[in-house]
């Protein structure tokens, strides 16, 4: 296990076999979308990408995805873009996202949900990557369990890929963790999203499933809750009213986690954190 500093890369590996996929947590309104069509294009290459996946169910206007910033992402170097409880915040979004196989939504939504949660996708060379996205129970949405579901869908994804990846869009730590451990040898690479911090606990479970508790954010961080006006979070919690959140505004910063991949096995060989711009913080 291996994780960088601020602002610095890994070398990549130049072993046959290894795939690398960045994984990037919750995009937050116009500036997450304009972080990552500022840096992706340079990571890609530096750091010799196969796959991008990118959390994108804040990236309008801070809660939501539409049509119109699912596209900005697509633009900026995201080949998948994974979503959670706030999918269907916007309209239009049910139409979209039935008619677009690289936007996913949580897999144990309902059926009848429109969209699909488990997406099989091709790499150059012809290696495919299968991507599942769940949401979590604690504290969130009732849906069916994540747990029941994973096992059934990564199961099926194995019949054509043992290269998995999970976003777990979930609040609580231990549940996150708790699929991890389930999943350790099922799935390649299970990471959470949603709490907007990132988490300092990557590891490569016995079994070869990297985890990660939380990717993190791209978007504003200081001066910020979470990516919104800190005045607007502030007034919220000391009134109890309902103030409407506000994008805040200042330098955004990206935050995720890279993973190397056996291409034959499915199984992690490293992890790093990934964490560009934003906050700065002092590395001992």
């Amino acid at each position: 296990m291996q994780s960088i500093v601020p602002n610095a890369y890994p070398a990549p590996t130049s072993a046959p076999g290894i795939v690398r996929i960045l994984c990037l947590g919750d995009v937050v309104a116009q500036p997450g979308r304009r972080v990552l069509q500022e840096l992706l294009p340079g990571l890609r290459q530096r750091l010799e990408l196969d796959m991008i996946i990118a959390n994108g169910e804040n990236s309008a206007g801070g809660v939501g995805i539409t049509a119109t910033t699912a596209n900005d992402l697509f633009r900026a170097g995201v080949d998948v873009i994974t979503t959670g409880n706030h999918v269907w915040r916007h309209k239009e979004c049910l139409a979209y996202i039935g008619k677009e196989p690289r936007l996913l939504r949580p897999a144990n939504y309902p059926p009848k949900a429109p969209g699909r949660g488990l997406g099989l996708f091709s790499l150059p060379g012809g290696r495919q990557v299968a991507v599942l996205n769940l949401l979590g129970r604690v504290f969130m949405d009732a849906v069916d369990c994540p747990f029941q579901v994973a096992e059934r869908l990564c199961a099926e994804a194995r019949e054509h890929t043992p290269l998995i990846l999970v976003d777990f869009h979930a609040e609580a730590t231990s549940e996150k963790r708790a699929l991890a451990w389930f999943l350790d040898g099922k799935a390649s690479f299970v990471f959470g999203t949603h709490t907007h911090v990132q988490t300092a606990d990557p590891m490569i479970l016995p079994q070869g499933t990297a985890c990660l508790t939380d990717l993190g954010m791209c978007g504003v961080e200081a001066g910020s809750v979470l990516g919104m006006q800190q005045e607007t979070s502030v007034r919220r919690f000391t009134t109890a009213l309902p103030h409407p959140f506000v994008s805040a505004k200042g330098e955004p910063g990206l935050n995720g986690a890279l993973v190397e991949l056996d291409a034959a096995t499915g199984k992690a060989t490293v992890i790093h954190l990934v964490r560009r711009g934003g906050v700065s913080v002092l590395a001992v």
